[in-house]
């Protein structure tokens, strides 16, 4: 390989890696953690949770603290919602959370309660509040086994 072909091809990855930084810049804040915050994402945004207490007890409630944050060009998240349920027994929580935002970007969810053994997935809904995307919603999920 010539100089002028290494050099375009240095200037194709520089060019690759700095349109693609963007997407990958956004990352959810749960600062203080004692528990390790999972993380997942969507198109347009990703976030950050970890349940107090960090150790689940089937049939006693449990807060979600969480944190979220838009992607390159995504509108800031207008608001949050949190819910459960058992995929396999097609069935929810008995209880309905309540939401309230603790500022740039962070919530926290209270009144979640797992009443039984088994596959729960968490649904993590984030509507948009900017001008262009008011009212899109997007879709988290991501799944924990009680014993």
């Amino acid at each position: 390989m010539n100089a002028t072909m290494k050099l375009c091809t240095k200037m194709v990855a520089v060019a690759w890696l700095g349109s693609h930084a963007a997407a990958f810049a956004c990352t959810p804040d749960l600062a203080g953690a004692k528990a390790a915050a999972k993380t997942i994402e969507s198109k347009s945004y990703a976030l950050a949770f970890r349940t107090q207490p960090e150790k689940i007890t089937i049939g006693q409630h449990f807060v979600v603290e969480l944190a979220v944050c838009a992607k390159a060009g995504a509108a800031a998240p207008g608001n949050v919602r949190v819910d459960a349920h058992m995929p396999e027994h097609r069935h929810g929580m008995n209880y309905k959370t309540t939401i309230s935002g603790v500022g740039a970007g962070k919530y926290r969810a209270e009144g979640l309660m797992f009443h039984m053994p088994g596959r729960w997935e968490y649904i993590f809904e984030v509507r948009a509040g900017g001008e262009g995307d008011a009212g899109a919603v997007e879709r988290m999920t991501t799944s924990v086994v009680l014993q």
